[in-house]
């Protein structure tokens, strides 16, 4: 079993910048792809990043491609989410999430939640 829990949300106006952080709890935890979702007031959950159990692999959403940027410190048991040039659209809740599944951009295949992390972007 694994637990996350997030951090790092806030306030940031756009054009800035934040560092999520997902703290994960568990022997096996390099042996997990994570991702990170976001879900915005009256919007589904979707996908935003996610990295492979050795950090070799990364995928990202075409919304964030080139601006966010996924990594994992498997000694640290954490992954981050680097957030730059951030938009008043990427305001949502953040949430970090642990997967055995391959199929890395879709909510059903993560067995394991945090409790989500705000992040609100002003124009």
């Amino acid at each position: 079993q694994v637990r996350v829990e997030e951090s790092g949300g806030g306030l940031v106006q756009a054009g800035g910048s934040l560092r999520l952080s997902c703290a994960a709890s568990g022997r096996t935890f390099s042996m997990y792809t994570m991702g990170w979702f976001r879900q915005a007031p009256g919007k589904e959950r979707e996908f935003v990043a996610a990295i492979g159990w050795s950090g070799g692999s990364t995928y990202y959403s075409d919304s964030v491609k080139g601006r966010f940027a996924i990594s994992r410190d498997n000694a640290k048991s954490t992954v981050f989410l680097q957030m730059n040039s951030l938009k008043p659209e990427d305001t949502a809740v953040y949430y970090c999430a642990a997967a055995r599944s391959p199929v890395v951009k879709l909510v059903a295949s993560y067995e394991y939640w945090g409790q989500g992390t705000q992040v609100t972007v002003s124009s």
